[in-house]
């Protein structure tokens, strides 16, 4: 069992975040209100349907979408080295890589480009910011932090600046982006560092964690979310983890729990919104209690806010928060991504 010495020890926490990941990830909020200046910006063509391509921590804000803002257009996401047969002159292809050098993304945007699309990028820098300079592509240049997953606020805000530069969203959006800054910051006080495990959801989860596989769900509103915690267990704390959404959760993987393995030494965990369906509600209430012997329990974590936006990101940071401790508890140092570069370094 693990300890929660660890946690509440500040020195130990010291010398397992020396990047001060903690410090960063509560500063996440404020990335909201970084004008990036796009909103003027004038799409001389009609767009009539968007893609975005990216990968990894760069595509985790393409996920944000389906939640908010609303599009009057379809919306893809393409996580390849292609982007889908449809795109042609009246669409809007969005390049999004932090690093800049990602071999799928740099794939799609010479696609998009011989294809004649509309093209947007999210990026702090390498090929991909070169070759936007040079060709004068409506670009948001992503401020520095320690992995791209850490700048998923401030590729949200670009992207909502580029939505409403090509008139695809309302011009609220970015007043309703910047209206949840203030509760968010307030809420991730109360995940701090010093604040002790007993009264610290986010300790009290990563403990629940610890020793285990990841298994978190959320409904339509809140799979992004689930999405972001899968991917903060895996690179915050070198934990395995998965993430689905209900309701197709009940069409295939609510089987899955019926039978082997018979030990399971999972951490399973419920996002749960107010602002959800409520067929989907219920569904998360039925399958608990269903599977209730076939699974461990499901935590169920319930979103603080007072719109489906304030609970997307709610949910987002205390996974942040969350994941990294478990990291804490791992040994592991949450900034480093080692494993991920030495792949690229192997794939040549």
């Amino acid at each position: 069992m693990v300890s929660m010495d660890i946690l509440d020890n500040p020195n130990v926490v010291a010398q397992r975040d020396p990047n001060n990941v903690l410090e960063f990830i509560a500063q996440q909020p404020e990335q909201l209100r970084h004008n990036f200046g796009l909103t003027s910006h004038d799409f001389v063509r009609t767009i009539e349907k968007v893609v975005f391509a990216g990968m990894g921590g760069s595509s985790l804000v393409a996920e944000l979408v389906t939640t908010y803002p609303t599009l009057r257009v379809p919306y893809v996401i393409a996580k390849d080295y292609k982007l889908p047969e449809f795109v042609d002159e009246k669409t809007l292809v969005i390049c999004s890589s932090y690093s800049g050098n990602t071999e799928e993304t740099l794939s799609c945007l010479a696609e998009a480009e011989a294809k004649g699309a509309s093209i947007a990028i999210i990026v702090r820098g390498g090929k991909l910011l070169a070759t936007a300079e040079e060709k004068g592509y409506v670009t948001a240049v992503l401020p520095e932090t320690p992995q791209p997953r850490s700048s998923v606020f401030f590729a949200y805000r670009a992207l909502c600046e580029i939505f409403v530069a090509a008139k695809l969203v309302e011009h609220d959006t970015i007043a309703e982006l910047e209206a949840v800054v203030e509760p968010l910051e307030a809420a991730v006080k109360g995940w701090a560092p010093d604040v002790p495990e007993t009264d610290n959801p986010a300790k009290k989860l990563a403990l629940h964690m610890a020793g285990k596989t990841l298994i978190v769900y959320g409904g339509s509103l809140t799979y992004p979310a689930a999405y972001k915690w899968k991917i903060g267990a895996n690179e915050n704390a070198r934990n395995t983890a998965w993430c689905n959404r209900l309701p197709e959760f009940n069409h295939n993987e609510f089987m899955g729990w019926g039978s082997h393995p018979i030990e399971k030494p999972f951490a399973v965990v419920d996002l749960i919104s107010s602002f959800e369906h409520p067929r989907i509600l219920r569904r998360f209430e039925v399958s608990d209690r269903l599977l209730s012997g076939m699974r461990p329990k499901a935590v169920e974590v319930e979103a603080q806010g007072s719109s489906a936006l304030e609970h997307m990101l709610y949910l987002m940071l205390l996974g942040d928060f969350s994941t990294t401790y478990l990291g804490l508890l791992n040994g592991v140092n949450p900034a480093l991504s080692d494993l991920v570069e030495k792949f690229k370094v192997e794939l040549g």
